[in-house]
């Protein structure tokens, strides 16, 4: 049981690490090489639909199955990995892209404003899931 707890953990924040790294390394270079406006409207319209259930499976799913793990095996690693994973990932997303994103939807940012500072708070996001990832895989290992 917390094997497959741990895996599902592992799998969780993988996908979400590999999501933001995404972005970072070449959607938000690719609507960087755009118009600034096209690139605006396309970032709305990518925030808008992102917004869906695989999403929130993945991203939402990760820490609370690592929390899990934690519970389920009572290792530190995957206490740890929650925890890297809530700070680092959730609570930027909830802090600062998210509002950031709506700023962008409202018209009160432009997108060279936004961009930089965006990307910015995205690769900190995927670097703390990528430490998440490796915590978990400590974890694993020590099972």
């Amino acid at each position: 049981m917390e094997l497959t707890i741990a895996l599902i953990a592992l799998t969780l924040t993988g996908l979400t690490a590999g999501l933001f790294y995404a972005y970072s390394m070449s959607v938000m270079w690719g609507l960087n090489a755009i118009d600034p406006a096209q690139a605006g409207a396309a970032m709305v319209s990518i925030n808008k639909k992102i917004l869906n259930p695989w999403l929130f499976i993945t991203f939402m799913g990760s820490p609370v199955a690592a929390l899990i793990a934690g519970l389920v095996s009572g290792s530190l690693w995957f206490y740890l990995a929650a925890g890297v994973n809530f700070v680092g990932s959730f609570l930027v997303t909830v802090a600062i892209n998210v509002p950031m994103n709506n700023a962008l939807d409202q018209g009160k940012m432009t997108f060279p404003q936004y961009s930089p500072r965006w990307t910015a708070f995205n690769t900190l996001r995927t670097v703390a899931l990528i430490a998440s990832m490796v915590l978990i895989g400590v974890g694993l290992a020590a099972l």
